[in-house]
């Protein structure tokens, strides 16, 4: 798997001062537009799964609006179990459950369908990024409220300065570290 992160990561850009003046974003979109990358993307993610839950099973992957939805179809596919959506406020037909979140420049509702997700089931919360882990928390209690149980939060990168996963009450797994290697890099 460290050759699949060394080529996932060679892809990756880097945006100084955006979206605002200090930020380094780091784009990882490019992992989609090459196939291989994105298969690759996918397989770390699985191995990672089957080896942590090896004897546990996983009902399904639940997928946060906007960019969870980039790659967590993918993953339900191939590891065949479903895929649910959380989504911003509106978004979905039928009664659903909703929760606030805070953001940095205001708050916003995400929302899941009642009975999308039986309770007593076991999920994988999946997402882009945790920064400070406000959007990932706001998905735990939308899983609560299903009464099924996180049994992990898997982000493709972390924002560690931010410290988001100590806001969490189930185990995270962040596939690339780059955002610490970038602010140590800067630092020297």
């Amino acid at each position: 798997m460290t050759d699949d992160i060394t080529d996932l990561k060679s892809v990756l850009h880097k945006y100084p001062n955006f979206p605002v003046k200090g930020v380094l974003f780091e784009d990882f979109l490019p992992i989609f537009r090459d196939h291989r990358l994105f298969n690759k993307l996918i397989n770390c993610f699985k191995d990672h799964l089957e080896r942590q839950f090896k004897d546990t099973k996983i009902d399904c992957i639940v997928g946060i609006e906007a960019r969870g939805f980039l790659f967590g179809p993918s993953l339900a596919l191939a590891m065949n179990i479903g895929f649910v959506p959380i989504r911003k406020q509106g978004k979905l037909p039928g009664e659903c459950f909703a929760v606030e979140y805070e953001k940095e420049y205001g708050s916003d509702i995400f929302e899941i369908q009642k009975g999308s997700i039986p309770a007593g089931a076991n999920v994988i919360i999946l997402d882009d990024i945790i920064a400070t882990g406000g959007t990932a928390l706001a998905a735990f209690k939308l899983m609560e409220e299903m009464k099924a149980t996180v049994l992990e939060f898997d982000f493709v990168m972390e924002l560690e300065f931010l410290k988001g996963r100590k806001q969490l009450d189930a185990p995270v797994f962040t596939l690339l570290k780059e955002q610490e290697q970038a602010l140590a890099t800067k630092k020297q």
